[in-house]
């Protein structure tokens, strides 16, 4: 490096999966902003999921020297037992096959580590998803730091850790006895039925060992970077950092660095609406007046719990766009909708199957209430938009931000889920019936009760998009990360 004052270069490798792809081109982004050069690492698949967000960046030109670039390697389909073009957690045949897609991460090591060979350019640091726990290793090998990314929250991972020390599920009487996480900031309930597998279960699966292997390989690696910020979780931010004693810098809500519509509309897949069409819709909508109805990308309900939820929107009489992981049946019957249900919701409702533009749906002032399963992007881009929420949580750590959600912000209410889903299974085994769907839509829109959940809400948005500006506490973060791995450099 000739230059007296080199330009930084970070490397950024998310999971194959849009829930962290997404993130962490964001942060890409963020990082290309401050003049740091931004590479993310991918497989041919999935170049084309980011390349879109990137041209824009190379079309527009960035101050500062800003520059994101992709690198390719080759995704190990035929080692793992996958069929071709299986390179993205979401493109599997079956959830069945979530082990083989394990075992796939696990042989992207050496292709990686060919990559940091080849390189024609040096890199300084790694920022590497916590999917690929072998990340650490492969960093140290090359004399980098390894930075993980584990796509939650501070409140989710200090949870986490208290479980699995205290073991508290185990002392309750039954699966559905309430008990209080231990050592932990704030009087925080859950139940058994409540608690992910990987801490519940004693039996070591593909995904219990990737997880264990996680936080070993996170306990050696340099630290975490977090999508979050301190004033939306001081308390557990601080444990995290100065009780658990672990490095971390808050850097988020990463989604904002999209300011314009078409980023927004073009984060992650293609939209299954024209944005321009749904922007309208919302257009002709009163502020504070449609509920955002999504449950991620990875979350399948079955025909009976879908057919609940629409009965619940049509009864609750609130207007709603609803995503639904369903494509429509050629003019056929579609036995998840009550008969006639659309022609009814003609101008009140709008079903979007497939994928939608979400963060552009949320930022629109039509938009006063959000249905999530608690994926932290979801709850995150939720709370940026200063909207209450209806709490849905299906699996992973989405019961942790449910809680954090509905008893620490007090943003949200729970419509009554009581158990976890396994990763395979279909959503709708115990129906959430009709009822609890309308009664749930009608506490985050009408009355008392809403208004202060609004204004709450309202306040914690204009904190995260205060976080992300300059001297925010996110921005000063981001800023004291890059400093530090700049004093790094030789």
């Amino acid at each position: 490096m000739g230059n007296e004052n080199p330009q930084l270069h970070v490397l950024f490798f998310p999971l194959m999966a849009h829930g962290h792809m997404i993130p962490m081109v964001d942060m890409a982004k963020l990082f290309a902003a401050r003049g740091v050069k931004a590479t993310i690492v991918t497989t041919p698949l999935n170049a084309p999921f980011i390349s879109k967000t990137i041209e824009r960046i190379k079309t527009r030109g960035g101050g500062g020297g800003a520059k994101v670039d992709i690198q390719m390697i080759k995704f190990p389909v035929e080692k793992a037992g996958l069929p071709e073009g299986c390179e993205n957690f979401e493109l599997l045949p079956s959830r069945g096959m979530l082990s083989s897609f394990l075992k796939a991460l696990a042989v992207l090591q050496e292709p990686f580590e060919q990559l940091l060979h080849d390189i024609d350019y040096h890199a300084d640091c790694l920022v590497a998803d916590m999917f690929y726990p072998w990340a650490t290793d492969a960093a140290a090998k090359f004399g980098i730091p390894r930075l993980v990314f584990n796509g939650t929250s501070f409140f989710s991972p200090t949870a986490v850790e208290s479980m699995m020390q205290y073991e508290p599920h185990k002392k309750v009487l039954s699966d559905s006895e309430p008990f209080l996480i231990p050592n932990f900031p704030g009087e925080i309930k859950l139940t058994s039925m409540q608690v992910p597998s990987f801490i519940r279960e004693e039996v070591e699966t593909d995904m219990t060992n990737v997880l264990k292997k996680a936080a070993e390989a996170g306990m050696r690696s340099y630290g975490i970077v977090v999508n979050s910020f301190y004033e939306l979780e001081p308390a557990y931010a601080d444990h995290y950092r100065n009780v658990l004693g672990k490095k971390a810098w808050h850097i988020g809500p990463v989604s904002v660095c999209n300011k314009e519509a078409q980023d927004k509309a073009q984060r992650g897949k293609q939209s299954s609406v024209d944005e321009h069409e749904c922007l309208k819709w919302l257009n002709a909508k009163k502020p504070n007046s449609v509920v955002y109805v999504c449950f991620g990308s990875l979350a399948y309900f079955n025909d009976s719990q879908l057919m609940e939820i629409a009965m619940g929107l049509e009864a609750s009489g609130q207007q709603f766009i609803w995503v639904v992981r369903k494509e429509k049946n050629g003019g056929g019957k579609e036995e998840w909708l009550p008969q006639g249900f659309e022609k009814r919701m003609e101008g009140k409702g709008l079903i979007i199957r497939g994928w939608a533009p979400q963060v552009l749906i949320l930022d629109h002032e039509a938009v006063g209430g959000f249905v999530t399963h608690c994926g932290w992007n979801s709850t995150l881009e939720g709370v940026t938009a200063g909207v209450p929420m209806i709490t849905w949580p299906v699996f992973a750590e989405q019961f942790f931000n449910e809680k954090l959600v509905t008893q620490v912000l007090k943003i949200g209410v729970e419509v009554g889920v009581e158990r976890w889903v396994d990763g395979d299974d279909e959503v709708g085994e115990e129906n959430i019936k009709k009822e609890a769907v309308e009664k749930a839509m009608k506490r985050i829109m009408v009355g008392e009760e809403a208004e202060e959940m609004r204004s709450r809400a309202k306040a914690l948005g204009e904190m995260a998009r205060r976080a992300v500006e300059e001297d925010g506490s996110s921005y000063s973060d981001l800023n004291s990360l890059i400093g530090e791995l700049k004093s790094r450099c030789p």
